[in-house]
């Protein structure tokens, strides 16, 4: 399954932080009961890495991938974890390479026009826009839309449900991305109820 079929399974791909192995599972799980199959585990906790081979083992029917990829190494780690893509905040030219060889489905972060297009160039047509909400927002997507005809984006950074539909409302939006489905006192608290009603009502929201 390429990117752009995993962005393709929900409008929303809740963006993870876990700080506890344990939460992992069972976090899974209730994100897809509720509707959101596509998980993205930041590398950005000490538990990261771990969280994400307990939810590739215990929980198959995620599609689970590894966040915040920033090198080589770390494409490394998140295939032999189990990730089934990746996300990362920015791009480089080497970090691009090592995806592509790696056969990491990958979804590479910009902020400009100019970022956007040298990936264009290595052959990427979905793109993370990141911080999306500090570097434009919807202005900025409506605005890029017909100079980078033909690549489409999940906005990430600032978004919640009351934001969100503005997004999902642009047909160069495949996707967005969020962290308000797990908030982090319901995960501390492993209120999997309130997290299942959360993702529920994300994957309710309608793309253009």
């Amino acid at each position: 399954m390429d990117i752009s079929a995993i962005a393709a399974l929900a409008p929303v791909i809740p963006v993870l932080t876990v700080e506890r192995v344990a939460d992992a599972v069972p976090l899974a799980r209730a994100l897809v009961k509720g509707g959101l199959p596509v998980l993205e585990i930041t590398f950005r906790t000490e538990a990261a890495l771990e969280a994400l081979r307990a939810i590739a083992r215990e929980a198959p029917e995620a599609v689970v991938g590894a966040g915040t990829v920033l090198d080589e190494a770390q494409v490394r780690q998140a295939m032999a974890a189990g990730a089934r893509f990746g996300v990362s905040p920015g791009c480089t030219p080497t970090l691009a390479k090592a995806a592509k060889e790696a056969g990491l489905p990958f979804l590479p972060g910009v902020q400009t026009v100019s970022e956007a297009m040298a990936l264009r160039e290595q052959g990427f047509e979905l793109l993370k826009f990141f911080p999306a909400d500090v570097a434009g927002g919807t202005a900025w997507l409506k605005a890029a839309a017909a100079p980078l005809r033909g690549l489409r984006f999940c906005p990430t950074g600032g978004i919640g449900i009351g934001t969100a539909p503005d997004y999902l409302a642009l047909p160069n939006v495949a996707c967005v991305g969020g962290s308000w489905v797990a908030p982090r006192d319901a995960v501390a608290a492993a209120d999997w109820p309130r997290i299942e009603r959360l993702a529920a009502a994300a994957a309710a929201l309608k793309r253009a």
